[in-house]
């Protein structure tokens, strides 16, 4: 599932062509993205600008506002002719922009404002201010990884970088929030920014179906130090690398470098 810095490549791409233009067609298939309910007849109106919010691309219109969610298999493409699992498109006057999602858990939301499953959501990993951080993370009393895919604590966040930064951390998955001194929780915050800036330039991790609006893999899953490295050599101790299951997510540590 795309996370923070694939979306963040994938606004990027869309960005600088989409802004400011006007939408000619908008069509839309019948399917679980959109949970029954079709954004309006949209032919006509101008994308004002397109932005990263969590894990949804919200398109800010003219009329209101288009958020995307890409799910496991979504993917947006220019110019892609419609197939099979084209779930929507939007044709521009020189371009076409198709949603593609073969297993249909992405989403797609329409509001005059932008809606509430998306307002909701917590700040910005790489917006939020470090003394905020530490103090919104020091009211929870859960294990550190389910505090990170809290997207109500933070948006964006999955289990990829979850792993990847709490190793950098070198904090246990399971060790509770509520044990954690405010000097351990900035020096979360400070990986957590080096981590998804590398990521982002690196264009996201591809793991099975990420791609940019090019059609093109990320290339970060090279750097990744734990995430689906389960019985490979630790980079810094050699110890093998670990996998479990916490909240029925697979979950990749040192168990060397991130005691519990």
């Amino acid at each position: 599932m795309p996370e923070l810095p694939e979306v963040e490549t994938i606004v990027r791409g869309l960005a600088p062509r989409l802004q400011g233009q006007q939408i000619v067609q908008a069509r839309y298939w019948p399917s679980r993205v959109f949970r029954g309910e079709f954004p309006p007849e949209l032919a006509g109106a101008v994308v004002w600008q397109v932005s990263r919010y969590g894990k949804f691309i919200v398109a800010r219109c003219d009329r209101g506002f288009l958020g995307i969610h890409l799910g496991m298999t979504g993917k947006l493409l220019f110019d892609a002719a419609p197939q099979k699992h084209t779930r929507a498109f939007w044709e521009f006057s020189e371009f076409r922009l198709v949603l593609e999602d073969i297993r249909q858990f992405g989403r797609v939301l329409w509001g005059e404002q932008l809606p509430e499953p998306i307002a909701s959501l917590g700040p910005d990993p790489l917006e939020v201010p470090r003394e905020e951080f530490v103090q919104r993370a020091r009211r929870y009393r859960t294990s550190v990884k389910g505090l990170l895919l809290n997207q109500q604590f933070l948006r964006g966040l999955g289990n990829i970088y979850a792993d990847e930064l709490l190793f950098r951390a070198r904090l246990h998955p399971e060790r509770r929030t509520e044990e954690l001194s405010p000097a351990a929780w900035e020096r979360v915050w400070t990986e957590m920014r080096h981590l998804l800036l590398e990521a982002i330039a690196l264009g996201g991790s591809s793991i099975s179906d990420y791609v940019n609006t090019a059609g093109r893999k990320g290339s970060f899953q090279r750097e990744h130090r734990v995430y689906a490295r389960e019985g490979e050599p630790c980079v810094v101790c050699g110890s093998p690398i670990q996998k479990t299951v916490l909240l029925q997510r697979g979950t990749h540590y040192c168990p060397r470098c991130q005691r519990l």
